[in-house]
């Protein structure tokens, strides 16, 4: 993934301690993704989280869903440090690794796991990167293996709320690959790749949750 100047409240994070991080974004939404993931992310096996963040995130999943191991994923340093701060004593989480998931091929690397998590990426990138996440998720997942993708879309092409224009717009006057994807498209693509769609769930903030299955055998 090519580096993008991003609008200011794009990708907030701070640095409060050493190297840890803190995302504001991540601290709102953490308890509402362990209650999405408990429902359907399965009791045990291998957990991707690709690009982890601060790891706020992924250290909540990992003490609510204690059954699965969890490898987190980022391609900034920085942020695999602060991974590293939140993660270091919990035992089910491996150390971060690197990863840009819009480069092909990385599911030879990550791949054998029974879920993948992405969260709040797909609206900071472009639909081809969308895309080529969307195809390695599908090689990464075992038989069965589920897929969980949350963050803001359109719905049937609109933006639903004054908050998502604004956000969108200060996205494509910044880069005009990128910006929020058309909630159908993604199923579409996403369907077209074997991965089944078991349910798109409304959540808070005016945000969507794609749960999908790998249908391969």
């Amino acid at each position: 993934m090519s580096k993008r100047t991003l609008p200011p409240n794009a990708s907030v994070a701070t640095q409060v301690e050493g190297a840890r991080m803190v995302a504001p974004a991540a601290t709102r939404n953490a308890d509402v993704l362990c209650d999405l993931l408990a429902q359907w992310a399965p009791d045990s096996g291998n957990a991707l989280e690709i690009a982890s963040g601060t790891g706020q995130h992924v250290s909540a999943f990992a003490q609510r869903l204690p059954g699965l191991t969890w490898h987190p994923t980022e391609i900034d340093p920085d942020r695999r440090a602060s991974i590293n701060t939140y993660t270091v004593e919990q035992v089910n989480i491996k150390v971060a690794a690197t990863l840009d998931a819009t480069a092909e091929g990385w599911h030879r690397e990550f791949g054998g796991k029974d879920l993948i998590v992405l969260i709040n990426l797909t609206h900071l990138i472009s639909w081809v990167e969308t895309c080529t996440i969307l195809t390695e998720v599908s090689k990464a997942l075992e038989p069965k293996g589920r897929f969980i993708l949350y963050g803001p879309f359109m719905r049937a092409g609109k933006l639903t709320s004054d908050g998502d224009q604004r956000f969108h717009q200060a996205l494509v006057q910044q880069d005009p690959e990128i910006g929020y994807k058309n909630d159908s498209e993604i199923a579409a693509y996403m369907q077209a790749r074997g991965l089944t769609i078991l349910k798109i769930s409304e959540m808070p903030a005016n945000n969507i949750a794609f749960i999908a299955e790998n249908s391969g055998t």
